[in-house]
């Protein structure tokens, strides 16, 4: 009984400093780069879309800057060892317009086929329309508004707690065939079987 008591003593030790050690991480990273949303608002098109890029980086990410003309509704992509690769879509408005749902379409259709991403993420520094949110919700595509934004780029919140990512389950061992591509957010019902929400 004695070595059980100590050894779960161990772990609980082990677990609080292995959290202590996170959160110091995560507030290293978020004291280094933080930008308002007045910086991020005075930004044309393509800062925005770099800014996101390095508040990515920020969090832990391998993120690259792709947006450009023909860029498939992609204007970073990142990549992280724990989520997979997420796909953002960034529009970058005047404060008080409204992305509406077209460009979650946009971003459905081509994050799984063109990008092969786990998930995919809307981003603006303004809102969404209500059929926008409501669409995004039942199909996987995630919102980041500006209430999240500044939760993300002041704050310090990394986006994947934001979108509240699934961390990846599976990895596929070195030289196995690629499995079948799932498209991001695909959902498994209990059975087994997918629910049909992709």
């Amino acid at each position: 009984m004695t070595v059980l008591t100590l050894l779960g003593l161990t772990l609980g030790v082990w677990r609080a400093l292995a959290a202590a050690h996170e959160h110091a991480v995560q507030a290293r990273r978020a004291s280094v780069l933080r930008f308002s949303l007045a910086e991020l608002d005075a930004m044309d098109d393509r800062q925005f879309e770099f800014a996101l890029r390095d508040l990515l980086i920020r969090d832990g990410w391998s993120a690259r800057q792709v947006g450009q003309q023909g860029d498939q509704a992609a204007d970073v992509i990142a990549d992280h060892p724990a989520y997979g690769r997420l796909v953002v879509q960034a529009k970058h408005t005047k404060v008080g317009a409204k992305v509406g749902s077209q460009v979650m379409y946009q971003v459905k259709g081509t994050a799984g086929p063109a990008h092969r991403a786990n998930a995919a993420t809307v981003v603006t520094n303004g809102g969404f329309t209500r059929d926008a949110r409501e669409w995004g919700e039942r199909h996987a595509v995630g919102w980041t508004d500006r209430e999240r934004l500044r939760s993300w780029a002041e704050l310090g919140v990394p986006l994947h707690q934001i979108l509240q990512l699934p961390a990846l389950t599976r990895r596929r061992l070195p030289g196995a065939r690629r499995p079948r591509f799932a498209m991001p957010y695909e959902r498994t019902a209990p059975e087994g079987r997918t629910d049909g929400v992709r």
